[in-house]
């Protein structure tokens, strides 16, 4: 077993495209292994300059399937120290429209994962979840790692049941796994079913921008290169058994996100149109990540205002990665969502 040797399931998604990248700057003599079934936000393009990158392998492989999984970790013949589970289905409005295939890759392919890992001595396990867990908050106050877990939407119960069996795989079979939650990741390379980058190329096209309800609803945003530099350091680092949140200290409404997108780019607040708001939209998530910092030694570095002005440039001059996801099946499901909320 290499000491950085590294199944990263979920690789060629946005979190974990950027997580590889981490991993392969901070740990040049790595082994990784990317495990991707590359769905509709699965894009080979997120790492295509790295196809020939030393010890970086691929295997395009369903995590819910577990003969798939152990075919990939045969061909790859390397004991894996570490696996990372960033695979994940994660958009909120899809779930409500397609509940099930959350549940087979949020909950199945976790649990397929953890079997795996069990057989697998010294191993530890790494659970990258979410704030959306925990459920909504009032307007003061933030999440800590003890606030019970109160998820409104499919995806964020799929990702609370995953959570779950983690910590029940460390507490019965005594695995060496450690959990991980994030608030609202951004960054260049992000699908643009998200808010972000679809106001951006909403914006920068002149099309209408629609906001849920009246977008007072409050996100904490995190540059999605802190977020992975908290999973890399709770990977090492971590307690056993640990759950560590990352948030950004960047609390804002949608709407003055939406704002500063558009006043960065065209200036016309007119294009925004508010849209009848989502089922069980949560109002607001804040997290405490005091346990990040005094355990791992880990604070977020990116001002959003920085961090924002740097992704709206990354869009703008990355057309030609955006532009071929903006047909076929996303177009269908934007088309579809936001049609019925006119």
């Amino acid at each position: 077993m290499s000491e950085m040797s590294v199944v990263v399931a979920g690789g060629c998604g946005f979190i974990g495209s950027h997580f590889i990248r981490l991993l392969l700057s901070a740990c040049p003599d790595a082994r990784i292994l990317n495990l991707d079934l590359l769905t509709y936000a699965g894009n080979p393009a997120n790492l295509a300059d790295l196809a020939t990158a030393p010890g970086l392998a691929f295997s395009r492989c369903d995590i819910a399937d577990p003969d798939a999984v152990r075919s990939a970790l045969t061909a790859w013949n390397v004991t894996p120290r570490y696996v990372v589970n960033l695979a994940a289905e994660t958009h909120v409005d899809r779930s409500v429209l397609e509940p099930e295939s959350f549940l087979r890759t949020n909950v199945l392919g976790t649990y397929t994962l953890l079997e795996l890992c069990r057989g697998i001595p010294g191993v530890r396990f790494v659970q990258v979840s979410t704030d959306e867990v925990y459920g909504s908050l009032g307007g003061a106050g933030c999440f800590n790692e003890d606030s019970p877990l109160l998820p409104s939407s499919p995806y964020s119960a799929s990702k609370a049941s995953s959570d779950m069996l983690v910590r029940a795989w460390h507490k019965t079979y005594g695995l060496d796994a450690v959990i991980t939650r994030s608030s609202n990741n951004y960054g260049p390379n992000q699908f643009p079913e998200k808010l972000i980058p679809l106001m951006i190329l909403h914006a920068s096209s002149g099309q209408e921008l629609p906001v849920y309800g009246d977008g007072s609803n409050v996100r904490d945003w995190i540059h999605v290169v802190d977020h992975c530099v908290g999973i890399l350091a709770a990977m090492r680092q971590g307690r056993a058994g640990g759950i560590y949140n990352f948030g950004g200290d960047s609390e804002r409404t949608n709407l003055q996100v939406v704002n500063s997108i558009v006043d960065r780019i065209c200036g016309h607040r007119d294009l925004i149109r508010f849209v009848p708001d989502r089922p069980a939209h949560d109002w607001r998530y804040a997290l405490d990540s005091s346990r990040a910092r005094s355990e791992l030694g880990w604070r977020p570095e990116v001002r959003f205002e920085q961090g924002l002005s740097e992704t709206i440039d990354w869009y703008l001059a990355n057309d030609a990665w955006w532009r071929p996801i903006l047909t076929g099946e996303y177009l269908r499901f934007r088309e579809q969502w936001y049609g019925a909320r006119r």
